[in-house]
């Protein structure tokens, strides 16, 4: 007995000296400036891109779980296990190419080379259809799958799969036309008298008038599928100086579809200078223009091969379209001409999948109106079905989103008409509009089942934090929700739509694949393990996910990282997370892992920290999301100077001690709360910052601002660089000087301002080799070491 005793003392002991040997033998995570801005590997790398197979039996993603060079190809089973790497033989099987499949996924068009093949899929044998060298695009079979179509050399085609016929259907054609039209614009700036003698011409002699006509569009004698007789030479359609796409023939063959697009004409660009070049000599980069430039015009046509016309959509028919922006009434001498339509794009034309109707979408130029259009192609009539004004800008979760329902009568789309992002139908024969969805959450990426029964989608029901998969009733009602964790549940049904794939992260765990079967309440089984030992050594805080009521009374939502009592040292920081539509105080793993880190490294350090969505940011629905409108670095600001107030009445902060920092729109806001809010902000990091928002892209400022030119006020309120003589505290700027989002121009304007208004509190930092985003480890953590700096230096009692 003793000596059995004594045998498992021995191995008792063996073991604890093994497993101690092993944890001293794991990496440990040190916080420090310098960890926390490597190379992201050291964390792990999450798996992304999931797609099902085929037949729903097999999960394949994109992951990296030993460290090497790039991502591979791996595979799961539907319901979990161990991953495996796919084999090179089954990956090339898998790459059917960029090719277009039938309706039933039994066939499938590829382009390779110029060349155009027609792919059994069960089998995998090839069939050429055309063998040439010159490029081709826009491949697709026609609606009843016996043709199919392509552009070359910007006219459309299409090729009869039993015939092997090949007919050209349109001839567009760069410059103007020639002779008879060139004579009849000349006719036009002649004398009245001149132009009396040309018109008698043209009424008396048949010759000349049949000539002009010739000109216009010659005779055919061929017989094609939509229409009896037609022209065998398609009409001539001269571009002149515009650029058309979007070539789509009807289902019923008869009609071309198309857009002609007018390009901006002397738009300047930004000029970049690159001065780390292999060369040694400094190198120019062209990069975009400033808002307010001109941009793309474009019309909508319809060619009509039965009758060889072509006509164009008249925006002057939608609704509203008279009805300009109200803040240009505020400027009297831009008082716009009522009688003149707004400029309008148009997109689609979204078919009925029986072929009967013809929808298009349309939006105004100034993005303040969207339309959903029912087309008479015959007569290019537009029947209005729906319309959304929004005197902000138009956007939101779905706003581009369009379908067809199961009934070829009704199409869906998403709005925000309500407050939210919401899924709506609308008749095309009635008129009828219906909601589908409704509440205070938002609706994303929503589709309609297999079966035609349900609808599928994403939303932020149970917490505007919080994202889950639901299944609802295609004509509506109570949604049910199919995922449990909490977190971002990002899923993918399998084709057979019994089982899902989540790739899932937490608020402190990044993301990671999970398969689940498609029902309520169904275990989400984990088979991906990405982090890293010394990651996971760390105990990553989570952060709470808060309220606090806005000077305005509204509320807002924030993260708090509370530090330890032991350690609290009684000053704050607000980390003001990007722009572009984004949000950051939820419940899954932050677009900003360097920044999540260091608000740790801080909350060890003592200091309490808060990341607010502030006005403007995602998830919140359309009056969050417009609250910035015309006035950037207003309410936006505000909520984060009342998160401020928050952490001295409620955690502890000394009110004198309270720093701010934030990259893009979070260093133009660092900006605004330095040079606008004395007092409040002891220190303030301004990363990549923009400085004038005159000087940013015209996709993303116009719809906030507006144009400078046509509204100033909007732009001198919202810009820092009017502000900069209100500087207080200490300033930090950090900027890469080949940035194409934000221009080192920005800063290099603000430093000279603050150069001549005497200021001396502030400091700047150019990064030679990084563009917007950094990608240098080691000038992340130059720059994270400087904002750590600043705030050691100037938001501790000394």
């Amino acid at each position: 007995m003793k000596q059995v005793y004594l045998f498992l003392l021995s191995a008792l002991f063996l073991s604890f000296f093994t497993i101690n040997a092993q944890e001293k033998n794991q990496p440990k995570f040190k916080m420090n400036v310098e960890n926390i801005m490597r190379d992201e590997k050291w964390i792990g790398h999450p798996p992304s891109n999931p797609f099902w197979s085929d037949d729903g039996k097999t999960i394949y993603f994109m992951w990296n779980p030993d460290n090497a060079k790039g991502d591979s190809l791996y595979k799961v089973s539907k319901t979990g296990g161990t991953p495996v790497k796919v084999a090179p033989d089954e990956r090339k099987k898998l790459d059917t190419g960029y090719g277009v499949f039938n309706k039933n996924k039994s066939e499938q068009i590829v382009e390779k080379g110029g060349n155009i093949f027609l792919r059994d899929v069960k089998s995998g044998k090839e069939r050429t259809l055309i063998s040439t060298t010159e490029n081709k695009s826009n491949v697709t079979f026609t609606h009843d799958e016996k043709k199919i179509t392509f552009i070359k050399d910007n006219k459309l085609f299409y090729f009869n799969l039993e015939s092997a016929e090949l007919i050209q259907l349109t001839d567009f054609r760069s410059g103007s036309r020639p002779s008879a039209d060139r004579a009849q614009n000349a006719r036009q700036a002649q004398t009245p008298q001149a132009k009396f003698l040309a018109e008698q011409q043209m009424k008396l002699f048949d010759f000349l008038k049949n000539r002009r006509n010739d000109f216009r569009g010659g005779r055919r004698r061929r017989m094609m599928s939509g229409g009896g007789e037609t022209v065998a030479k398609p009409l001539e359609i001269y571009l002149q100086d515009k650029i058309v796409s979007g070539q789509t023939l009807s289902p019923d063959e008869r009609y071309v579809t198309f857009r002609l697009m007018q390009p901006p004409k002397d738009v300047k660009n930004t000029i970049i200078t690159n001065y780390v070049t292999a060369s040694g000599y400094t190198e120019e980069v062209n990069s975009r223009s400033k808002v307010g430039g001109d941009f793309y015009r474009s019309e909508f046509g319809i060619y009509d091969l039965k009758r060889d016309t072509v006509y164009y959509l008249q925006p002057k028919e939608l609704p509203g379209i008279f009805e300009y922006p109200k803040y240009l009434y505020e400027y009297p001498k831009e008082k716009p001409d009522e009688s003149v339509p707004r400029d309008v794009s148009f997109q689609g034309p979204y078919y009925s999948p029986d072929g009967k109707y013809c929808v298009v979408t349309a939006r105004s130029l100034d993005n303040k109106d969207k339309w959903i259009v029912k087309v008479d192609l015959e007569t290019g009539k537009l029947t209005s079905l729906f319309r959304e004004r929004n005197e902000a800008w138009i956007d939101g979760p779905g706003a581009y989103s369009f379908g067809w329902m199961p009934d070829n009568k009704s199409v869906w789309f998403q709005s925000e008409i309500d407050g939210y992002a919401h899924i709506y139908t609308a008749n095309v024969e009635k008129g009828d509009v219906k909601q589908l969805t409704k509440g205070k959450f938002e609706v994303y990426s929503p589709q309609i089942s297999k079966d035609k029964k349900s609808w599928y989608f994403t939303s932020n029901e149970v917490h505007p934090g919080e994202r889950n998969f639901y299944r609802m009733p295609i004509n509506g009602g109570t949604p049910e929700r199919i995922t449990s964790l909490t977190g971002n549940n990002d899923c993918v049904l399998s084709p057979d739509e019994k089982n899902i794939s989540v790739i899932y992260s937490y608020t402190n765990k990044p993301p990671e694949l999970y398969v689940m079967e498609n029902k309520k309440g169904a275990e989400e089984k984990q088979v991906t393990s990405s982090l890293t030992d010394e990651f996971k050594s760390y105990p990553w805080r989570d952060p709470e996910v808060i309220t606090f009521k806005a000077e305005d009374g509204a509320t807002v939502y924030a993260r708090l990282y509370r530090p330890e009592n032991g350690v609290k040292n009684g000053a704050g920081v607000i980390f003001v997370h990007g722009a572009g539509y984004l949000q950051n105080a939820h419940k899954w793993w932050s677009e900003y892992p360097h920044e999540y880190m260091f608000n740790n490294l801080l909350a060890d350090e003592g200091f309490t920290v808060m990341d607010i969505d502030y006005r403007g940011s995602a998830g919140y629905g359309r009056d969050w999301r417009t609250g910035i409108y015309r006035h950037m670095g207003g309410k936006d600001l505000s909520d984060n100077v009342d998160g401020a107030k928050y952490m001295v009445e409620n955690c502890g902060v000394d009110a004198k001690r309270i720093g701010i920092y934030g990259g893009s729109y979070g260093g133009f806001m660092t900006l605004m709360a330095m040079f606008t809010k004395p007092g409040v902000f002891a220190a303030g990091a301004a990363l990549r910052s923009v400085t004038d928002w005159a000087h940013y892209n015209h996709g993303y400022t116009a719809n906030i601002l507006n144009v400078p030119y046509l509204d100033s006020l909007a732009y001198v309120r919202s810009s820092p660089i009017y502000f900069a003589e209100g500087l207080q505290g200490a300033l930090l700027m950090c900027h890469g000087v080949m940035d194409d989002n934000v221009h080192f121009q920005d800063i290099v304007r603000l430093t000279e301002r603050l150069i001549e208004l005497g200021k001396d509190n502030w400091d700047l930092a150019i990064y030679p080799i990084e563009s917007h985003g950094f990608t240098d480890p080691k000038s992340w953590t130059d720059e994270y070491k400087r904002i750590h700096k600043l705030f050691l230096n100037n938001l501790l009692k000394k």
